[in-house]
């Protein structure tokens, strides 16, 4: 049996999804936590849809692990809930056999995968909302950083967005949304793309930020996309906004919805 789990995080305690030897990450926290609830003697080992840094957050993340255990959907929800840290939960879980369990796969099943950055626009720094989204002092012209993001849209080689430290076989990505609005004091950044490279969005953001306080000029933001040279575009920008939003798959592997979340009344 494949059980897939639909999980939501805080990341701001973790050192990102991927588990690591101090165990610090949010699957350690996860695999701790089914283990615990089967009380096997292997433990079991949980693959993601997709790997999120340190102090990055998830509405959506999706997850899958093999086991000849049988349980209901709603024990794994419950069970795994009971040992998990109030900062990760499972939401839904969905049991699949035959077929359908061996053609899904949370990472390489996905079709699309989406992230929204919540940016606050204000002159003083957040206190209550401090790692849930990131912040900018100065006012941004978000209609001009739409313009920019609009050069982004399609299939694109993203190496100028890229981390040195990203393992992916090659930087061509197709963006096929990168939306901007504000609300309020909020500046909601919407990304949607078939796969992202390594710091891929906070890169993007950061450089969208130097074109709405005036840093870059359109032309400029758009020499250096097109330059792909990661060392002349402006650093990335803080993980604290990001939030990995949606996972997308085929319709017959027949996957529960995701509740919705909002923050400020941020979310599509």
């Amino acid at each position: 049996m494949r059980v897939v789990l639909g999980v939501e995080y805080n990341g701001a305690q973790f050192c990102g999804w991927q588990s690591q030897p101090n165990g610090c990450s949010v699957q350690d926290a996860l695999e701790k936590a089914i283990s615990a609830f089967t009380q096997l003697a292997e433990p079991l080992r949980v693959v993601c849809a997709g790997r999120t840094d340190t102090g990055v957050h998830a509405w959506a993340q999706v997850v899958h692990l093999d086991t000849e255990l049988v349980r209901t959907e709603q024990s794994w929800i419950r069970g795994t809930n009971t040992a998990l840290p109030s900062s990760i939960r499972v939401v839904w879980a969905c049991c699949l056999e035959g077929a359908l369990a061996e053609a899904f796969h949370a990472r390489f099943s996905a079709t699309r995968r989406s992230y929204q950055y919540l940016l606050l626009n204000d002159p003083v720094a957040p206190a209550t909302l401090t790692g849930l989204v990131g912040w900018h002092h100065a006012p941004l012209d978000v209609a001009l950083m739409q313009q920019a993001a609009d050069l982004l849209v399609g299939t694109h080689d993203f190496s100028a967005f890229r981390s040195s430290e990203c393992q992916a076989k090659s930087p061509v990505k197709t963006l096929d949304r990168l939306s901007i609005r504000r609300q309020g004091q909020l500046v909601v950044f919407d990304c949607r793309a078939n796969a992202f490279l390594h710091h891929m969005v906070r890169n993007i953001v950061g450089a969208l930020i130097a074109v709405g306080v005036g840093r870059l000029t359109v032309d400029e933001f758009q020499r250096v996309f097109e330059g792909g040279d990661r060392s002349v575009a402006p650093p990335t920008f803080s993980p604290d906004g990001l939030y990995l939003s949606e996972i997308e798959y085929d319709a017959r592997f027949g996957l529960p919805a995701f509740p919705e979340r909002r923050l400020l009344s941020s979310r599509c």
